[in-house]
């Protein structure tokens, strides 16, 4: 009689009903239809052309590169920190530039060494310090904080007893509601950074990169499906399916895009990056998007990736590891996409 009672059966009939008529013809038809009900679905964010209004609070230097921390206006009256990493090696040009951003956890800090106290972390975490890596190969890091996280968080957790809090739920909530969601607005604020981005005088505008680990990973695989602006991207302890990722635990409510299995699952999502550089990179023990699921993905893009005639430009690392950066190999092929 539990069996009966329990709403398995019918969450599994709706998934397969659901998924089943999704379309799987994939040409420039699909890709523009599928973008539009994705935006659609996302809550509609606008690219505008407000003041950035740049302001710097802090200014570094780390030795090989300088590190500053910069405020700048994203949607409505918004405002968000970000940390650029500049490289002090000779440049015989402007640099490329990755957009590096993070995911669940304490926000931007973690991805340039930092404890929330802005000491200096004397750990890798699973973020790895990669913004100090890919700076140290000389392109320019752009780091924001996401809203929710760290400095962004909500008044009423601000303070809270562990530095890992966030306001995810309540901020995602309330969006729902409202006809938006958390994805959406992270994306949407992310959009406004490469406009920030393009300002930098040391920056090669049209060579600008995208990297995210988890959380992180989503909003660099949502951001680089609507923004052309950005050329290669990696994709860290992210890429899988919902059913098999999203759907099988009790995921944050960040990662829920209403209605989107009514036009794609994750696979056909992110495929809609091609034909620009893909890099999926996975670790063999990440309890929160499993391995076999991964492999599925990577296989249905590189399906994708074949009819838009690109096959040479996807690339993946499925390394021994956990819900972590790599970097073995995502690091320079990141560099090498943007630096040509």
């Amino acid at each position: 009689m539990i069996l009966l009672w329990s709403a398995d059966r019918y969450l599994e009939s709706l998934y397969e009903n659901t998924t089943k008529n999704v379309h799987h013809i994939y040409d420039d038809q699909w890709k523009d239809m599928l973008k539009r009900k994705f935006h659609k679905s996302l809550g509609g964010f606008e690219l505008d052309d407000q003041p950035l209004n740049p302001v710097i609070l802090e200014r570094v230097d780390m030795g090989s590169y300088q590190r500053l921390r910069v405020e700048i206006t994203t949607i409505d009256s918004l405002k968000m920190p970000v940390y650029v990493l500049i490289p002090k090696m000779k440049q015989a040009e402007k640099s490329p530039a990755v957009l590096a951003i993070h995911g669940h956890g304490y926000g931007s800090k973690e991805v340039v060494g930092l404890h929330p106290d802005g000491s200096k972390r004397t750990d890798l975490g699973y973020h790895k310090n990669f913004g100090i890596e890919l700076v140290e190969k000389g392109v320019v890091v752009i780091v924001p904080e996401l809203i929710g996280f760290g400095d962004r968080k909500l008044l009423a957790d601000q303070g809270s007893e562990s530095p890992n809090d966030n306001s995810c739920y309540m901020i995602a909530s309330q969006l729902l509601i409202l006809g938006k969601t958390l994805a959406g607005l992270r994306v949407g604020e992310c959009r406004r950074v490469i406009n920030y981005i393009q300002t930098l005088t040391e920056v090669d505008e049209n060579r600008i990169g995208c990297m995210g680990i988890s959380g992180g990973g989503l909003v660099a695989a949502f951001t680089t499906i609507l923004d052309d602006r950005i050329k290669a991207t990696v994709i860290s302890g992210y890429t899988n399916t919902f059913k098999a990722s999203i759907m099988a635990r009790r995921h944050c409510l960040d990662n829920h895009i209403p209605g989107i299995l009514e036009y794609a699952e994750m696979p056909e999502l992110i495929g809609l990056i091609a034909p620009r550089p893909l890099f999926i990179e996975a670790g063999t023990e990440d309890h929160l998007f499993p391995i076999q699921d991964v492999k599925v993905a990577i296989a249905r893009l590189e399906k994708i990736y074949r009819k838009f005639n690109v096959e040479e430009l996807i690339d993946s690392h499925i390394f021994e590891g956990g819900h972590e950066i790599s970097g073995l190999e995502s690091y320079d092929w990141l560099v090498n996409k943007i630096s040509v």
